[in-house]
């Protein structure tokens, strides 16, 4: 029989500071069936907010399906990181 024995490792979760967040949203209104319309993908919510306004000044429409991406880094404690060179790799 073959003994495994795992080890807790305290990771923390931080946000990619090398990628974009991503902001959009998509128009959910409609008794029968939603709009459909959508801002496309955004990096800030700033457009994305501007978007909104104009759809529902050009329809009425209020109901929004709001979306944020982003990407997530696992980081390990120091103690357990391996060194990075200056070209990226790993020591």
């Amino acid at each position: 029989m073959i003994l495994r024995v795992f080890r807790y490792i305290p990771f923390t979760i931080e946000q990619d500071q090398t990628a974009e967040p991503e902001y959009e949203a998509r128009c959910v209104a409609g008794d029968e069936s939603e709009c459909g319309a959508e801002s496309g993908t955004q990096s800030g919510p700033g457009p994305v907010e501007e978007w909104q306004r104009k759809h529902t000044q050009e329809t009425g429409h209020r109901h929004y399906r709001r979306n944020f991406g982003d990407y997530a880094v696992m980081r390990p404690p120091a103690e357990l990181a391996e060194p990075v060179e200056a070209d990226g790799g790993t020591a």
